[in-house]
């Protein structure tokens, strides 16, 4: 996502404007709570928090979650630096050197980080576009345990693809984690933005997998507040929360004051959730509609989160956006996306794929479209 960012600025500092679709920061406005518990925060010394995390924010989680039906134990919370350190501590809790971990792919590139760090390696479980990236297909999932397999990794909604799971799809997922004693990680980060209308749905609302279920959650996303820093890791698999706990006191804790004020952010209604899911699929629809009209491109309308994984008409997405930001311009614009071989663990997988976030409003993405449709033919053309 960041790869080409020295390029970037170079491009910029030519004068050049950049359109940027190529991470995922929202330009939502961060709810005001946020800011006056900041105003607010008075304590004479700026202490650390305990390990687990400060119980003002435990308690909103706990109070988010029973709002949708799943009651939580405040041992069954912790409180982590960003979604990204929740995921490192799963992994360095989970897995050892030669195990393994299915996911579905294409995926979120830093679980390859994570994994790999812990001496492990990712199991692709390879999806397609025509299929709509769904990969919640028991002889499919069943076909990548062996001996070595330790967990099952999944995000819903999908990160970069877009897809939802159905309750059915999910429970067919925890089944198959639960029969195999196996762990499944459900990355839930992106859950408030569904735009079939779905009720909002985690893994843990589902009886019967406490000892299997382990979820990845932060306040980045749902509240536009990625530079909070604060996550979530939410389990009630006794066993393994103990073994996260001493990860949490190596590091000491998360922010004291992010984490406070992120407590606050748990207070703005279901109207706040309502009007960002509204304007996040006001994006999609038209994003996608202007790559209809692109000759060539192939891609699947998402149905959550705010990400579009795209095939484009390109010999390599790589080159392409070197060529972007060093050679072309429309008009003096210009874009960048998130290549999709990271995306990947399979050799050779998503060279002409394209993750793009629309997380610009309406008017940006129609010119980002426009550039991008340029561009590819250009390209095309002199390639």
């Amino acid at each position: 996502m960041r790869k080409f960012n020295g390029e970037a600025d170079a491009a910029l500092r030519r004068g050049i404007r950049i359109y940027h679709l190529n991470i995922g920061q929202p330009d939502i406005i961060t709810p005001e709570a946020y800011y006056q518990a900041l105003k607010n925060f008075s304590q004479p010394v700026l202490s650390y928090a305990p390990s687990a995390g400060v119980p003002e924010l435990i308690d909103a989680v706990r109070s988010y979650y029973g709002g949708i039906g799943t009651a939580l134990a405040r041992e069954d919370i912790l409180v982590t630096t960003g979604g990204s350190e929740a995921l490192q501590m799963t992994m360095a809790a989970l897995l050892d050197d030669g195990d393994e971990i299915i996911i579905p792919e294409p995926f979120y590139p830093n679980y390859h980080t994570s994994v790999t760090l812990a001496g492990a390696k990712i199991h692709p479980l390879t999806t397609c576009p025509e299929e709509g990236y769904r990969y919640a297909f028991r002889e499919r999932v069943e076909a990548c345990i062996n001996e070595h397999t330790r967990a099952i990794m999944i995000t819903n909604p999908g990160n970069p693809t877009g897809a939802v799971l159905s309750p059915e799809e999910l429970k067919l997922m925890l089944d198959i984690a639960r029969e195999n004693r196996l762990f499944i990680i459900c990355d839930e980060v992106y859950r408030e933005f569904v735009y079939g209308g779905e009720p909002l749905m985690s893994a843990l609302q589902f009886q019967g997998y406490e000892e299997n279920v382990i979820v990845i959650d932060s306040v980045s996303k749902r509240f536009s507040a990625c530079g909070a820093r604060i996550g979530l890791l939410i389990s009630r698999n006794k066993a393994f929360m103990h073994q996260a706990m001493k990860w949490c006191q190596c590091r000491l804790c998360a922010s004291t004051v992010d984490q406070l004020a992120s407590a606050a952010l748990y207070s703005v209604g279901s109207d706040y959730f309502a009007s960002v899911r509204e304007e996040y699929k006001r994006r999609r629809d038209t994003l996608m509609a202007k790559l209809k009209t692109i000759p060539g491109l192939i891609c699947e309308e998402p149905k959550g989160a705010f990400y579009v994984m795209a095939a484009l008409p390109v010999d390599d997405a790589d080159t392409f956006q070197h060529w972007l930001l060093n050679e072309f311009n429309d008009h003096g614009d210009t874009v960048m996306f998130a290549c999709g071989e990271p995306f990947y663990a399979t050799p050779g997988k998503g060279k002409n794929e394209v993750r793009m976030a629309y997380v610009l409003k309406q008017e940006d993405l129609e010119r980002a479209m426009d550039v991008l449709a340029a561009a590819i033919k250009k390209y095309n053309e002199t390639h």
